[in-house]
């Protein structure tokens, strides 16, 4: 399924679960969303989020109204955002990815949550079982960061010789950051690799990343699915097509090279 697909679903699961929450409310209920970009770079997604609630009966200023919240990259401001969110009594926070379910998560314990997630929920805290969920959050998830082992696999099968290999993370993110190191971790440690790690959270960082791994002549490079590197990808793209470093990026739906040497 690809993750535009997936948002559509998750659109649906949000304009379903709380109904019960809008018939109590007179005025034309209000959707809070919440993501970790800005709308330039997901309007593709947001797209897709309205074609989900227009499969649910929904449509944007007709019968429900829809709440932004961007903080074109910056972490730092998700729980002031999650905070006005919740300020402003919104029927329901549709998060889309892991840093911005975790801030709508510690704003309230009674809006409803929807989420659209790449991690194990249960792990991370957020629901009591996959099945029944419980509390105020709900939604979908691919537990596609169990596949960064897999992907460290693949860069090593285009580069057999290679006895290290990059992970870019975002530091800004570290609960996601945390898992997609260890999932890629165990399997450098089977094929007798050395893992290191990159951080950026910032286009100049992105560079910084570039720039040490032709310093320390390290041939592969791993992006993580932290939203704001995803966001990031035609810098990746020209980078690794500039420094000639097979790139394997990781989204929520797939894995994609970037570029080969």
């Amino acid at each position: 399924m690809k993750r535009r697909e997936l948002i559509t679903l998750f659109a649906g699961a949000a304009a379903a679960w709380p109904l019960a929450v809008w018939a109590q409310q007179p005025a034309m209920p209000v959707i809070g969303y919440l993501d970790t970009a800005s709308a330039s770079t997901t309007a593709h997604l947001v797209a897709a989020f309205h074609k989900g609630l227009s499969t649910a009966g929904y449509d944007e200023g007709r019968n429900v109204a829809i709440e932004y919240r961007w903080p074109d990259g910056d972490y730092d401001k998700l729980p002031g955002l999650a905070a006005d969110l919740v300020r402003r009594n919104v029927a329901v926070i549709a998060t889309i990815n892991t840093p911005t379910i975790l801030a709508a998560k510690a704003a309230t314990k009674t809006i409803p949550i929807v989420f659209a997630v790449g991690v194990d929920p249960i792990k991370f805290g957020l629901v009591d079982s996959l099945n029944r969920p419980g509390g105020n959050l709900t939604g979908l998830t691919q537990l596609n960061i169990e596949m960064e082992a897999k992907r460290v696999q693949l860069l090593h099968e285009l580069a057999p010789s290679a006895t290290t290999v990059a992970l870019l993370i975002n530091p800004s993110s570290p609960a996601y950051s945390e898992a997609a190191t260890e999932s890629a971790q165990s399997a450098a440690r089977v094929l007798g690799m050395r893992l290191v790690l990159l951080n950026a959270s910032t286009p100049s960082g992105i560079e910084t990343a570039f720039v040490t791994l032709a310093e320390e002549r390290i041939r592969l490079l791993l992006v993580s699915g932290d939203s704001f590197l995803v966001a990031q990808r035609e810098q990746l793209v020209a980078l690794a097509a500039r420094h000639a470093v097979p790139t394997l990026s990781t989204t929520a739906a797939s894995s994609r090279l970037l570029v080969g040497s």
